[in-house]
């Protein structure tokens, strides 16, 4: 048997409430929403996906944990993974590959070891919306499992703050 995202990792109680609101968004404005994960390992799709008529607006996720995917399907240049290019790159590509007008990549390391120099909690945020590329870094606190939590709620919070923007 099966379990949720929310059964694993102890994300806000909100987060459901967050996804219904960037389906009805998305519905309205016509959005494609696509997610590119490494952090987080489909755990972000996997919320979308139970979202209110997804199947109408959230293109698909890509799952690159490894380095060697990120280098070759999402075109991210030789270097670390964990960094601002990574996730601009990440982003920008699965926009392009799943046809969605919006993605959102999450990249970084949950610990409890530090990786390419960076600390556990470094994060780093990608968001393609309509071509224009924006990049975010977060410094979390906490066990890994904190890390994702709030690594998930940074992403939904920035899918459905962009998306809100479409209305105004």
């Amino acid at each position: 048997m099966s379990t949720s995202p929310e059964e694993r990792i102890d994300v806000r109680d909100d987060l459901s409430e967050l996804c219904e609101e960037l389906s009805e968004l998305a519905l309205e404005h016509s959005i494609a929403v696509a997610t590119v994960e490494s952090l987080t390992a489909g755990n972000l799709a996997a919320m979308l996906g139970k979202a209110p008529s997804s199947g109408e607006w959230f293109r698909g996720g890509i799952v690159a944990y490894d380095a060697d995917v990120k280098h070759s399907l999402l075109r991210v240049p030789e270097g670390p993974v964990v960094s601002e290019v990574s996730a601009a790159t990440m982003a920008r590509s699965a926009c392009e590959l799943l046809g969605a007008d919006m993605a959102i990549a999450v990249t970084g390391e949950a610990g409890p070891e530090t990786q390419e120099n960076e600390p556990p909690g470094t994060v780093w945020v990608g968001m393609c919306d309509r071509g224009v590329v924006t990049t975010e870094r977060k410094q979390f606190d906490g066990e890994p499992e904190e890390i994702l939590a709030q690594t998930l709620s940074l992403s939904i919070e920035s899918l459905v703050g962009h998306a809100r923007r479409r209305s105004a």
